[in-house]
C-alpha cells in the first residue's frame, strides 16, 4: 500500500527480482533467513505483481504462508483454488503439489516459512491460465 507521496509502506524490503522459470510473471524475493544446521527453516518475503505466480511444486517438510498484503491464490492439487486475503495463515502439508500468488486484479505479499530438514522444492508443471482463472 502507497503512502500519500506514493511510496509503499512495506514490512519487509521488497528484495530482489526473480528470474527463475519457476515462476509466472513479476516476482520479488526477499530472503530473510537462510536454513542452516542449527534452524533448518527457509523464511522469505515474497511479493507477487498482479497476475504472477509459482510453478505447481511441493516441499518435502511443507510450507506456512502468511498474508501480509493484497490477494492472492493457494491452490493444492484436486482441490479448488482458495483466494487468500491479508492476515490470513495457509499451512502447506508435506509432499502435496501446490502452487500459489497474485490474484488477477491485486498484487499480494507473503511471508513463507519452509522448513528444509528432508529437502529443496521440488518444482514441477506451470499453472495452467485454465487453473489459474477457473
Amino acid at each position: 500500500m502507497a503512502n500519500k507521496s506514493g511510496v509503499e509502506n512495506l514490512i519487509f524490503s521488497k528484495g530482489e527480482k526473480i528470474t527463475s522459470h519457476n515462476f509466472t510473471g513479476n516476482v520479488w524475493l526477499n530472503n530473510l533467513v537462510q536454513a542452516d544446521s542449527i534452524n533448518q527453516n527457509a523464511v522469505g518475503s515474497v511479493t507477487f505483481e498482479p497476475g504472477a505466480r509459482t510453478k505447481w511444486h511441493s516441499h518435502p517438510s511443507g510450507q506456512i504462508i502468511l498474508a501480509l498484503d493484497g490477494v492472492g491464490y493457494y491452490q493444492e492439487k484436486g482441490s479448488p483454488k482458495v483466494v487468500v486475503k491479508k492476515g490470513e495463515v495457509i499451512k502447506c502439508p508435506a509432499d502435496i503439489p501446490h502452487w500459489h500468488g497474485a490474484s488477477v486484479d491485486a498484487k499480494f505479499i507473503q511471508v513463507v516459512i519452509t522448513g528444509r530438514e528432508k529437502g529443496e522444492t521440488i518444482w514441477l508443471e506451470p499453472v495452467s491460465e485454465e487453473d489459474y482463472v477457473k
